[in-house]
Order: structure tokens, then C-alpha cells, then sequence
């Protein structure tokens, strides 16, 4: 079904005026049934992904990386079960991941007197038990786990599906007995750029094929006649 950009506006409108859970995509699905699942989806990840760009930069001043470190330790010392992170990320109207992200540096650079690596952070976030405070930990884990746009659950969705995709575009080559050169081997040739597939034999135009789930692309360049 083809989306017209009158109903684009219409659900980017819509998205808004909700936070950014699992719980708005079910009332996105509620509002507008006769979309699919994949189609909101990737509408909710890029419009969400363009607001988070658009207010980034504030969310990372010292002054706000101190009230949201404040805030996280005020809040666990009143109920460490309670999922304050989380909370205090919608109340911002700021990714969980990104806000996990944000007071575990903050942690991390207390405890040490230094800036942690992003690396240490970023295996940290993947496996929240290698942080050394169990309660941030599990606040961190709540972050990951209810954030549908960023963090390493998502990239590991983006990643499956970009590998899915990629198998069925390799399918398709191969049915249509097209000659091609993959991404492995342009590589391993020295090319600059890889795309996923090139095809060998030179064709009238250029494609680019895309999967809608959470917009990741798979591409595929087609050299071009003279």
C-alpha cells in the first residue's frame, strides 16, 4: 500500500503529540489500522530519531548531565526498584538509552576521576552486569530494554534485519541468474566504496533497495551505460 505524504504528515503530526514507548507505537497501530506495523515503525523511528537530533546538544551540558546524575541518585535513594531512569527520560522527552548513556559516564567519571572510554561505556550498556553498582545497572537495563529507536538491543534488530535483507537480495540476484560482485569482495579488491551488491553487467539506471523496518537500507548499485 503506498503512503501518500498528506498521510505521512498525518501520522508525524499524531507522533507529536505522544512519548516515546512501546505503548505509543500500540495506540499509532490503534489510530491508523489500516498501516502496517512496519511502515509506523519506521515513520516512528525517523521522526522520533529527527526530534532527538533536534535537542541533543541541551541534554548534554554540564549543567543537565549534573540535574540528571542529581535526579537519578535522589530518586534510587527514595526507591531503587522504582525504574527512575526510564522515567525521568520520558519526563525530558529524551531517548532511555541516550539518558543511560548520559548518568552511567557520569557514574563511571565520579568513581574513577576520569573520563571513561567509550568503549568501556559501550560494553557496559550492551552488558549492564559488568557495571559495579547493581542499581544502576538495573536501571540501565530498563533503559535498553523500553527504548525503540536507539541502544544495542536496537542495533541488534537493525543488524538482523539488515542481514535478512541482504540474504534475499542475494536470493533475488542469483534466481534472476544476474552476475554480481558482494560487498566481502569489493573489499577485499580495494574498493572505497562497498555496497551490498554491483552488478557486473552495465544496465540503464541506478536502485536502491530498502527494508522499511526500522529504515535500514540495503543497496544495491548497478553500473550504468555511456
Amino acid at each position: 500500500m503506498k503512503l501518500s505524504k498528506a498521510q505521512y504528515d498525518e501520522i508525524a503530526q499524531f507522533l507529536g503529540h505522544v512519548q516515546p514507548t512501546r505503548q505509543s507505537l500500540r495506540k499509532l497501530k490503534e489510530k491508523f489500522p489500516s498501516q502496517s506495523q512496519s511502515t509506523l515503525l519506521s515513520i516512528f523511528s525517523q521522526e522520533y530519531q529527527k526530534q532527538i537530533k533536534r535537542t541533543h546538544a541541551k541534554h548534554h551540558t554540564a549543567e543537565a548531565v549534573e540535574t540528571y546524575y542529581q535526579r537519578y541518585l535522589n530518586g534510587v535513594m527514595k526507591n531503587a526498584a522504582a525504574p527512575v531512569l526510564l522515567e525521568l527520560a520520558n519526563e525530558v522527552d529524551f531517548a532511555p538509552s541516550l539518558m543511560a548513556r548520559i548518568v552511567l559516564e557520569r557514574f563511571l567519571q565520579e568513581r574513577e576521576q576520569a573520563i571513561p572510554s567509550k568503549t568501556l561505556i559501550n560494553s557496559m550498556l550492551r552488558d549492564p552486569s559488568q557495571i559495579p553498582d547493581g542499581v544502576l545497572a538495573n536501571q540501565v537495563y530498563q533503559c535498553t530494554v523500553n527504548d525503540c529507536c536507539y541502544g544495542p538491543l536496537v542495533d541488534c534488530i537493525k543488524h538482523a534485519i539488515g542481514h535478512e535483507h541482504e540474504v534475499l537480495l542475494r536470493e533475488m540476484l542469483l534466481e534472476k541468474n544476474l552476475s554480481f560482485i558482494a560487498e566481502d569482495q569489493l573489499r577485499a579488491k580495494g574498493y572505497d566504496k562497498t555496497p551490498d551488491f554491483i552488478l557486473e553487467v552495465p544496465v540503464g539506471h541506478c536502485v536502491k533497495v530498502s527494508s522499511c523496518s526500522y529504515s535500514h537500507a540495503i543497496t544495491l548499485h548497478l553500473n550504468t551505460t555511456q
